[in-house]
Parts: C-alpha cells; sequence; structure tokens
C-alpha cells in the first residue's frame, strides 16, 4: 500500500544478490520483525500439524509469522462471517502475524479450472472458484495481517505454451489492479499489507514484464510464484529469479513459494530471495523422516553460544546407507520422495540405534528420545512418532535459517553451502 508501514531494512547484501537484515513493521501495531533471509511458520487452517498451540511454543526462535491459506479457510467462510472476529482468534492463535495465501504449499492443486475472472482453491470438499470479489470477501473475513493477492498460477508445468503464459501474466496483473481497488475502499481491510505475485513461467521476458509491471504498483512486497521444486529445471529457476530480483525495489521483501529444500534455499537466497514456505519439515515428517543434515559453521560451538547442529556419526552411516540404499533411489525433483537431507526411521536399520536424532539437538525429541523408540512409534502407527518427528523437524529447519543468517552476516556462506551440499553429494 501508498502508506505501507512494512519496511524492510538490509545491514548486507552478499555477492550482490544475498539479503541480510531484518523486515519491520509487521502486524496491525507494526511491533513484529522478521529476520531475513528467514521463513514462514507453516500451518494447517491455523494449527501447524500434529502439534497443539503449548507444544509448539516449547520451540524457541520461532518465526512471527504464521501462514495461513485460502484454500483450507474457503469453505469455513460462512462460519467465520457469523465468528465476526477474524481468523486468528477463531483459531486461538498466539500473539503472531497472519500471513493469507491462496494455495497451500504442501498440496498439489489440480490445474485447468482458471478462467479471465476466476481462480480455484481446493479444500476438503473440492474445488471453490473464487472471483475478486468473492477472495476480497474472504480476505475481509480472515482479518490477515498480510496477504497475497489473487493470481492465475498455473503455468508451472514445463509444456505451458508462451501464449497461455502470456495470458496467466496478464489475469494476474488484472486480478491485481482489480485487489487494490477494493482493498483500498476497505474499512476492513486498513491497516492489512498486500504483496503482489510474479508469473511467467519458464519464460525470461515474461517474468520480467510481470515482474517490472507489479513493481508499478502500491504492494507491498512480492510472492514469486510457479517456481516450486519441480517446475523446471534448477539452473533456469536461478537465472529466472534472478532477473527478476533486479527489477524489483531493494526495499522490499521477495517471498518464494513452494521452495523448501535446504540446498534449493540456499540457492535462491543467492539470487535475492528473502522468504520461505516452510512446509518441508511437515512433508519428511509424513514421510516418517527426520532432517538430519549439519549446518554447524561455527568453529567453537561453546563460543559462538549454541549447541553443535552436526549428526552424531552422519558421515560414517551415510557410508553405510550407501551401500545398501535402504532408502531407494533419491529423486531431486519430486517432492513426495525423501531427500538426501533426512534419515528414514522406518528401516529396520533403526531398530536398535539407541543415539539421538541429531547430536547436540535441543529439542525435546532429542533430549529424550533415541532413534530406535521413534522407529518403534512409526512402525506399530503410533501418533507420537508424527508429533516427536515434527517438533525436531520443525527446530532443525528454522535452526537451519538461522545458521544461514550466521553465515551471511560472517562470510561464511561457502562454507555453510559445503557443510549442507556434502550431505546431497553422499546420497547422489
Amino acid at each position: 500500500m501508498a502508506g505501507s508501514r512494512m519496511k524492510l531494512e538490509l545491514s548486507r547484501v552478499v555477492q550482490g544478490r544475498s539479503r541480510l537484515g531484518v523486515l519491520k513493521g509487521l502486524g496491525r501495531t507494526g511491533e513484529h520483525s522478521l529476520e531475513v533471509p528467514g521463513c514462514l511458520l507453516h500451518t494447517h487452517v491455523g494449527t501447524v500439524p500434529h502439534l497443539t498451540q503449548d507444544t509448539l511454543h516449547t520451540l524457541s526462535n520461532l518465526p512471527s509469522v504464521t501462514q495461513v491459506t485460502l484454500s483450507n479457510i474457503a469453505e469455513h467462510q460462512d462460519v467465520l462471517e457469523e465468528f465476526k472476529d477474524g481468523f486468528r482468534k477463531f483459531a486461538g492463535l498466539h500473539d503472531t502475524v497472519l500471513y493469507c495465501s491462496l494455495h497451500d504449499p504442501a498440496t498439489p492443486c489440480p490445474t485447468g479450472y482458471t478462467t479471465n475472472k476466476t481462480v480455484s482453491v481446493w479444500g476438503s470438499g473440492g474445488r471453490i472458484e473464487l472471483t475478486v470479489a468473492k477472495f476480497m470477501a474472504l480476505q475481509k473475513t480472515v482479518q490477515p495481517d498480510w496477504y497475497q493477492s489473487m493470481a492465475d498460477g498455473e503455468t508451472w508445468q514445463n509444456n505451458t505454451s508462451r501464449k497461455r503464459v502470456r495470458k496467466s501474466v496478464d489475469r494476474t496483473l488484472a486480478h491485481l489492479d482489480e485487489c487494490l481497488l477494493v482493498h483500498q475502499k476497505s474499512q476492513e481491510l486498513e491497516g492489512v499489507e498486500m504483496f503482489g505475485v510474479v508469473e511467467g513461467g519458464d519464460i525470461l521476458e515474461e517474468r520480467v514484464r510481470s515482474a517490472r509491471e507489479t513493481a508499478k504498483r502500491p504492494v507491498a512486497g512480492f510472492c514469486l510464484d510457479g517456481l516450486q521444486t519441480g517446475s523446471m529445471d534448477r539452473a533456469l529457476r536461478t537465472q529466472l529469479i534472478t532477473a527478476v530480483t533486479k527489477e524489483l525495489p531493494e526495499d522490499k521483501p521477495r517471498l518464494l513459494q513452494g521452495v523448501g529444500r535446504p540446498d534449493e534455499v540456499l540457492a535462491c537466497v543467492e539470487a535475492g530471495v528473502d522468504l520461505f514456505e516452510s512446509f518441508f519439515p511437515f512433508q519428511v515428517t509424513e514421510r516418517g523422516c527426520a532432517l538430519c543434515f549439519s549446518f554447524d559453521i561455527s568453529p567453537d560451538p561453546e563460543l559462538a553460544g549454541r549447541a553443535p547442529h552436526a549428526v552424531l556419526g552422519l558421515d560414517e552411516e551415510r557410508d553405510t546407507a550407501g551401500e545398501t540404499q535402504q532408502n531407494g533411489d533419491f529423486n531431486l525433483d519430486d517432492q513426495t520422495q525423501m531427500t538426501s537431507f533426512e534419515i528414514n526411521l522406518k528401516d529396520k536399520r533403526y531398530q536398535d540405534d539407541f543415539r539421538p536424532l541429531v547430536e547436540g539437538c535441543g529439542c525435546y525429541c532429542c533430549k529424550n528420545h533415541q532413534r530406535a523408540y521413534l522407529h518403534h512409534l512409526l512402525v506399530t502407527n503410533e501418533l507420537l512418532a508424527g508429533v516427536l518427528l515434527m517438533i525436531h523437524n520443525t527446530a532443525h529447519y528454522h535452526a537451519f535459517f538461522g545458521a544461514l543468517r550466521e553465515a551471511l552476516a560472517n562470510d561464511k556462506l561457502d562454507l555453510l553451502k559445503r557443510r549442507v551440499l556434502r550431505e546431497r553429494g553422499r546420497q547422489t
């Protein structure tokens, strides 16, 4: 918005693209902030999967921004309208900034359901078609602090024609203009921020056009859409993001949708991305796996004031795993498949492994339980398995972002990349 309270204050720009700073002025009163590079808190209908609010808040250093999605909320519009006090109070959320996106990044969306005037979201009851009027009515009902504008994002498939990509950019800009018009006239959305969405598929000219035109509008920041894992070659994605960020103002944040793998996060930060969605720990948990990649860059962890985030015996374990390959092949572009940054605790090798998931990790799971116990919970289908894994995976993932910011602050990004990418190299 023209008088946006949200401001990105950069403290460093490393190697011309990677940005370190703080996003300030978040929330209706502007008292919240978020460090960048950073990520949002992924939720399903306002709740982090498997965790109650009390359990969640046993974790430290959680992001101040909670992500909810219209795909999960739209079917509850009537109830929320009757409730009247907004989704944050409805869901019993703690003090947090509420960000509302269109789609759930952890759930694939069917394509082929957009028109010139509508987009579709998919809830538990099926497809819900949204016009700009309905989309904006939902935002007034949800009462977020910040939301993305309506967008035609169905051009991420690699066989999409140039004509269809151009139409996607045109539609998204038209939707943005309509959303802005309603927003500026709405008393209910006073003090709420809107992000414009950059589309363009895999076509450089359309990406640049979308970014350039969106930057002309009075938006608080930008969502980079259609670049999710598996949508295109990684080198092409990096090229597109680099070109897009050159067209965007330096003082507004860039949020990348649909990318969560640690190696991809690092590449996208180097291309100029500030914010990510934290759906990756949930996907890992649903596979019955635990994040275990190393990202410690401190020569002396005690002096650095934090426990070493290293995996006990990880090198030897991964070498052994590489010989038997019990965990299957690794498809780098399939979000449903196990990655090299995690271990599969359903595997029999863990039934008598009495080590913590990650040596030095301070989460409740690692301090109180062993791999063998998690294996037992998983093979007996106990609900506690998901709770403990989600606690650990959430803690580990957010600690990785802390290490990323530390690396940028101390000129150790190359060292962090070697630490993180070494894990992938051992499995590929």
